[in-house]
């Protein structure tokens, strides 16, 4: 829980800072409103200007830094990916004025009502979108490498097995589950590198205003990029946590991003077989990491809304899991925290 009084000394520290740019931006600062927050401390406030709106983030240090976002900004900006243009920054503070890429996010908008023509015209300008951000500079960032990756899936047993369903892991299920962990992430690492958003996924995609003169979609909360599998966003976008995406659906967009990076010379598998499965293998060290973070959101930090996309994650896990005999031990540790009584019928050859 947050203390009233740092949040209103940090409200009027954000107003002194906002009085103080120059005037020529016209900030009309009783207009501002909350725009948007995430799981993290970060908040985004709208404010009118002289000619438009504009968008506030408040990022309190210690728990914020400011500059991982200001230098992605500056690498996706030049690979032609539509980023918010910073105004004005403090990195000392905290804060950055920035342009406004719009009011609506894609979740929004599927949630809306959106008909299927315009869903297939917002996710084919993602796919060209997440073409530009993978041609980005990496160079610098962090790895996303086998270490880091399977550090990630701790969260799944602390959080999601121990936390949320109360449950300690049987000797051979903590063995079963390793080599399981281990596998996915060794594969992941050993996929080529590119500049990987972490979260590209329909509440970090805006739709831009038809007047904007900005190409769809404006890409949002990419201050966490890291140099890691190409794999890595296209599984965020097709097995989206807060949308539910069926299977032909998701080969589709897979399909057209893979012809897409072929054609933009990305270092995708010549088989879409292959990369299909990397996609699948992605999805599922992500979606398990996504588990331990939204169960830890709900017990540490009172946010209980994550759990209502729970089932969802649960169903894609399923989904590539129960494909792979690989990945038996991870379906029957499920089906028991689940309270799913096992497939245990036989076969016999006549």
């Amino acid at each position: 829980m947050s203390d009233p009084t740092q949040s209103a000394d940090r409200q009027k520290t954000l107003n002194i800072w906002l009085k103080n740019l120059p005037p020529s931006l016209g900030l009309q600062l009783k207009t501002m409103s909350p725009a948007s927050s995430d799981a993290s401390f970060r908040q985004y406030w709208r404010i009118a200007c002289a000619q438009s709106n504009l968008i506030v983030m408040d990022a309190p240090p210690p728990q914020e830094d400011c500059r991982p976002f200001l230098d992605v900004t500056h690498r996706l900006a030049h690979a032609g990916v539509t980023v918010p243009e910073v105004l004005a920054h403090d990195l000392e503070q905290g804060f950055m004025l920035l342009s406004d890429l719009g009011r609506e996010n894609y979740y929004a908008a599927i949630t809306s009502g959106l008909n299927d023509a315009a869903l297939q015209t917002y996710y084919r300008q993602a796919l060209d979108m997440l073409v530009k951000l993978q041609h980005a500079d990496g160079t610098g960032l962090p790895a996303f490498d086998a270490s880091r990756l399977r550090g990630e899936l701790e969260l799944f047993e602390q959080w999601f097995v121990k936390e949320h369903h109360q449950t300690e892991l049987t000797a051979a299920e903590s063995t079963a589950l390793d080599a399981i962990f281990e596998m996915l992430c060794a594969g992941m690492a050993a996929e080529p590198r590119v500049l990987v958003h972490r979260d590209f996924h329909s509440p970090n995609l805006m739709v831009c205003e038809p007047d904007s003169g900005l190409v769809n979609p404006g890409v949002l909360d990419y201050q966490d990029a890291v140099a890691g599998p190409l794999s890595y966003d296209i599984a965020s976008l097709v097995f989206d946590a807060r949308t539910t995406w069926e299977e032909p659906q998701q080969l589709d967009w897979m399909i057209r991003y893979w012809e897409k990076a072929r054609s933009a010379s990305l270092p995708v598998p010549a088989d879409f077989a292959v990369f299909h499965q990397q996609c699948e293998f992605t999805s599922l060290q992500r979606n398990l990491r996504i588990l331990g973070v939204f169960a830890r959101l709900k017990h540490r930090d009172g946010k209980s809304h994550y759990l209502d996309h729970v089932p969802r994650v649960l169903q894609y896990v399923r989904q590539v899991a129960s494909r792979y005999h690989a990945f038996t031990a991870l379906v029957r540790l499920l089906d028991r925290l689940q309270g799913i009584k096992p497939d245990v019928s036989l076969s016999f050859a006549p």
